[in-house]
């Protein structure tokens, strides 16, 4: 079954993708990871840059991720389940040193 999700940029993933909020349609089982990849694949390699840490090919040190208004981190990282009509939200991390 196809499901319907709704991606909403904040800061730097919202200047890089042109858009404050993107639909996408996956296929179940939808996981994070799957979101990941198709934004990946859907953006530019600027907004690929700025999302994934390129040494871990892992979003987490780059972005704040939400799904249903929990964090990634609390339920099961890149393999959290997304429903249909989901709302997944990316905050980007600022680092500094």
């Amino acid at each position: 079954m196809v499901i319907n999700v709704e991606v909403r940029f904040f800061g730097t993933f919202q200047r890089l993708s042109g858009k404050e909020r993107f639909q996408m349609k996956l296929e179940e089982p939808a996981t994070i990871r799957k979101v990941i990849i198709k934004l990946s694949e859907t953006f530019s390699s600027e907004f690929s840059r700025a999302l994934l840490d390129l040494k871990l090919d892992d979003p987490r040190p780059n972005s704040l991720i939400l799904v249903g208004g929990k964090e990634i981190s609390a339920v099961q990282g890149l393999e959290t389940t997304v429903k249909d009509s989901e709302e997944v939200v990316l905050v980007p991390v600022a680092h500094g040193g």
